[in-house]
């Protein structure tokens, strides 16, 4: 059983008000299941969605946030334990340190990049923990789309590219997340391997 998941997604609530409603369900489903979320601290966006939904549900929620955007009035004050860190890579490792597991949804720029960090680390063995994306309505089609590229093009490997766990609702995405068994790191490639 996962203690706890952290949840990557963005500080804007996007243009379709779906997104917002999906960080909302998996807030308040992983509070029923009993299961904390660690995410980025902030108190607004699909972040504050999510945090609220599982607050209110009586659910376990840890934010960690750097000083430079807790300056900028962003934090969520109504968290039982927020940690303040000092830089991006900071607030990456207690992430990582805190959960068992980790799930995107819709965001931009920092929602990508923390994501394909965690499965990279998955990739290379790093952890063995297991690695989601909340394709709410498509949105990260092409996303997953470049991965299926980098597969077809020799850059990433079908065991790997099998390490990313997708689904569209948030019950089912949590569901398979939590019953996902991480393969160890297979060997590396070597210069005629494909």
């Amino acid at each position: 059983m996962l203690k706890r998941i952290c949840v990557f997604c963005g500080s804007s609530v996007g243009r379709n008000p779906i997104y917002r409603e999906s960080a909302m369900a998996v807030g308040q489903y992983l509070a029923e299941k009993n299961i904390g979320i660690v995410y980025g601290g902030g108190s607004v966006g699909l972040m504050g969605a999510l945090a609220e939904a599982a607050l209110e549900a009586g659910g376990e929620v840890i934010g960690i946030i750097p000083k430079a955007l807790y300056e900028k009035e962003i934090a969520h004050h109504g968290l039982r334990q927020l940690c303040v860190v000092g830089s991006m890579h900071e607030r990456k490792a207690l992430m990582s340190e805190l959960s068992d597991a980790f799930i995107a949804l819709p965001g931009g720029f920092g929602t990508f990049e923390e994501l394909m960090e965690v499965i990279t680390w998955s990739q290379l063995g790093i952890h063995l923990k297991p690695c989601g994306i909340l394709n709410v309505t498509g949105f990260f089609d092409p996303l997953l789309a470049m991965c299926d590229h980098a597969v077809d093009q020799g850059f990433i490997r079908p065991v790997d590219r099998a390490l990313v766990i997708t689904d569209s609702e948030p019950e089912k995405l949590i569901d398979r997340v939590c019953s996902f068994t991480v393969p160890a790191a297979t060997k590396w490639l070597t210069s005629n391997q494909t």
